[in-house]
């Protein structure tokens, strides 16, 4: 199934649903429709949250299905949330500490890529 298109091709300005036709009779009723937040995702999010709702949100069987661990996956479900447009997710992010994100990296709960992101987050909040 071909995905809805977001843009414009030619200037690129976001793009509107405007007619709809029934596949039965051909009737069409033609207006103004916003689309779901859905189709403003990506495959690849569409494919993380048909795991993620297979599973029932219980992030422990996601981690066992994906291989990932619970750092990424939230990160990611972070991500798809940012997708849909609700708003800012880093704020959100837990407040650890230094020492707690050094710790978690030793212990394998999260990989070096999620430790930068969140000593950057950290720093970040930190600065006024």
């Amino acid at each position: 199934m071909s995905i809805i298109p977001q843009k414009c091709p030619s200037c690129s300005a976001p793009l509107m649903v405007t007619q709809l036709t029934c596949s039965a009779c051909a009737t069409s009723i033609v207006g103004t429709y916003a689309l779901s937040p859905f189709f403003r995702l990506s495959n690849q999010s569409i494919k993380f949250l048909e795991t993620f709702i297979r599973n029932r949100g219980n992030v422990k069987e996601m981690e066992r299905e994906t291989g990932e661990s619970y750092w990424a996956i939230r990160r990611r479900l972070d991500e798809v949330i940012s997708e849909m447009g609700f708003g800012d997710t880093a704020a959100e992010a837990p407040n650890l500490s230094r020492q707690e994100i050094l710790e978690r990296l030793s212990r394998g709960e999260i990989d070096v890529l999620e430790a930068k992101r969140l000593l950057t987050e950290m720093g970040s909040r930190t600065v006024p």
